[in-house]
């Protein structure tokens, strides 16, 4: 019989506090900014790949799906392993979330830190977690931070071929241990893409200069607050850079409007309990989930808060996770 290699893995999506719009070279993924994120640990992406020479192509299948649309990105990045490897097998993908996909939660970044730690293992290719940030972010950017667990940086990078634009851990998630209360209030997939909008943003909105030229600062400023654990300075900066993004997007042409209602009365929740001395702040990625980052002791008041605006679908908690990793395949039929 003809050989079978197979291996599961199982990645967290991340949300991006410092954050990432636009890209310098949109064939190599590479951003026009760097970013910060935290990887969470209560929503994840487990995937199996199983490559048989015996398949004339290859098949991908989302949460119990066949997903021609994603199927054709999944083959690129295959094709970035299969060359390292030195073989054509074809393979046979299967993947689940245990969270809405493609609505803002960043599915496409657990995705294909999973698909790439899986393939990478399941061809017996012995790569760094450097070497896996960098083909995941082929495929997805901010996949490129889901390799990594905790606190993470992915870098701008300098140079033309992107072999520098990767990300590392700048601290554990043990070290700090935050708590994000996610706010579901939309289950639909957005109408615009991520890449979609963030070329027409580069194309079009006059303020994306400006993004472009502020973001060091706000990138020194995020290193600072997470090395010191000054939960103050990162909700003023992790606020400032989620409004500025959404401004930038706002003033494309036509604009781009990833919130809803609900996405905005959730906002002025979270101000309203920072206001009175409760320790949290809001992000909000491309879609109208809202992400609200607490201490631990304030997680039970802020669940409570958002649970109770009008409009809000579910209310999911987390705490910080570790990054991407080998599972067992059993895992993954016990989620289906």
């Amino acid at each position: 019989m003809p050989p079978v290699h197979e291996a599961a893995a199982q990645a967290q999506p991340n949300i991006a506090l410092v954050k990432y719009w636009g890209k310098r070279d949109a064939a190599l993924n590479l951003p026009a900014v760097g970013s910060i994120s935290i990887t969470l640990d209560g929503l994840w992406t487990r995937t199996r790949v199983r490559f048989d020479e015996r398949l004339p192509q290859d098949r991908f299948v989302l949460d119990g799906r066949a997903d021609e649309r994603e199927a054709a990105r999944v083959s690129r990045c295959l094709d970035l392993l299969r060359e390292r490897a030195g073989v054509r097998w074809r393979a046979d993908v299967v993947s689940r979330n245990n969270f809405p996909t493609a609505a803002g939660l960043a599915s496409s970044a657990s995705g294909f830190a999973a698909l790439v730690t899986a393939a990478a293992a399941a061809l017996g290719l012995p790569l760094s977690e450097t070497e896996k940030s960098e083909l995941a972010r082929r495929a997805s950017g901010s996949a490129a931070r889901s390799i990594f667990g905790g606190y993470v940086e992915w870098a701008h990078g300098r140079r033309a071929d992107g072999k520098d634009s990767v990300a590392q851990c700048l601290r554990a998630a043990a070290d700090w241990p935050l708590r994000v209360v996610v706010a579901i209030t939309s289950r639909a997939a957005k109408e615009v893409g991520s890449s979609a909008g963030m070329r027409r943003s580069a194309e079009t909105s006059p303020y994306h200069a400006a993004w472009i030229a502020a973001q060091e600062d706000d990138l020194a400023a995020a290193r600072s607050a997470i090395a010191a654990r000054d939960f103050q300075r990162l909700a003023e900066v992790a606020e400032h850079s989620c409004l500025k993004m959404h401004a930038l997007a706002l003033a494309a042409r036509p604009g781009l409007i990833y919130w809803n209602g609900t996405t905005v009365e959730a906002l002025h929740r979270i101000r309203a309990l920072r206001g009175s001395g409760v320790p949290v702040f809001f992000t909000v990625d491309a879609g109208p989930q809202v992400k609200a980052v607490c201490e631990p002791q304030a997680a039970e008041t802020v669940r409570a808060a958002l649970a109770a605006t009008p409009g809000v679908l579910d209310v999911i908690e987390c705490g910080l996770g570790a990054g991407a990793r080998l599972i067992e395949a059993a895992a993954l039929e016990c989620a289906a």
